[in-house]
């Protein structure tokens, strides 16, 4: 009897504790989740009282709609350069401020403050730097690169989208990475010092190796944040110049909410989703493996 009554008190401790996590996470996640599947077989304008069932019919659809693919294929372009970049210049920055010289504080602020800018602020404020600050520094001193607007361009709208990227999350991934930095044993750099290794040997060798649980993280949020890319996207370059620049995520919500077809947006939207958990998972898997063998 009475360890009956402590199991009711334990389940009762549970449900109040973890009760309103859960019903969050079910009524914002799950929930939702589930019915955008179930819409994956009707056909829908998000308007009529009436779905037609169509079956597997919106997932044939989804194969034929070539603007989508064409978006897929531009979002794993960007995804792969802008985590390359990303993650890079991060190290850099974070080794550059852990490398002992004056303002590193400083530079760490100035650094993470472009994180603090909301994408959408983001995107006007780069607007009007590529639509009239770059083309009058361009213009004024012959800079072909910055004589027109990257903005009007269809091939360095893309780039344009980015460079910002790039200047909007290093600071970011900068701070996992230092906090990676500073975990290295002092020790045992000091140890190789002594034994002849050089700074190259000592980076290469020690430092990117001891790192790579910080590089893991980096790595999927990049990967993540270059996927779910549609605000900056919305409010930099609005898919144009001519459509060029329309992303997985905006070509989904152009689909669902522009052309009223919510069973294909639907339909996309889970392609989309097992495409970035699939690499996502491989990109762990693998960056687990040479974490064990380093």
């Amino acid at each position: 009897m009475i360890s009956e009554k402590n199991a009711f008190k334990r389940t009762g401790h549970q449900l109040f504790f973890t009760g309103p996590t859960l019903f969050a996470f079910l009524a914002v996640v799950a929930v939702p989740f589930i019915y955008g599947i179930y819409l994956t077989f009707f056909a829908w304008d998000g308007i009529a009282t009436e779905m037609p069932f169509v079956g597997i019919n919106n997932y044939i659809s989804v194969f034929h709609d070539s603007k989508f693919w064409v978006s897929i294929w531009l979002t794993l372009k960007y995804v792969a350069i802008t985590v390359i970049l990303v993650n890079s210049i991060a190290f850099l920055l974070a080794y550059f401020v852990t490398s002992g010289g004056k303002g590193q504080n400083f530079f760490r602020t100035v650094f993470f403050v472009p994180n603090l800018i909301g994408a959408l602020v983001l995107g006007f404020i780069w607007q009007f730097l590529f639509n009239s600050f770059f083309v009058t520094i361009g213009q004024k001193y012959a800079l072909e690169i910055f004589a027109t607007s990257w903005l009007g361009d269809e091939h360095k709208a893309f780039w344009a989208l980015v460079l910002v990227t790039v200047w909007q999350n290093v600071g970011y991934m900068m701070v996992i990475l230092i906090a990676g930095l500073m975990s290295v044993p002092k020790d045992i750099l000091e140890a190789a010092t002594i034994d002849g290794a050089g700074s190259w040997v000592r980076l290469t060798r020690m430092v990117l190796p001891l790192m790579m649980p910080a590089f893991i993280v980096t790595i999927f949020l990049t990967l993540r944040n270059g996927f779910m890319i549609y605000d900056l996207n919305l409010a930099l370059t609005k898919g144009g110049p001519f459509g060029s620049t329309i992303m997985a995520s905006m070509h989904i919500y152009n689909k669902a909410f522009q052309t009223h077809d919510y069973g294909l947006g639907q339909a996309e939207a889970f392609i989309l989703f097992f495409l970035v958990a699939g690499v996502t998972t491989l990109q762990v898997y693998f960056s687990k493996k040479l974490e064990v063998e380093a």
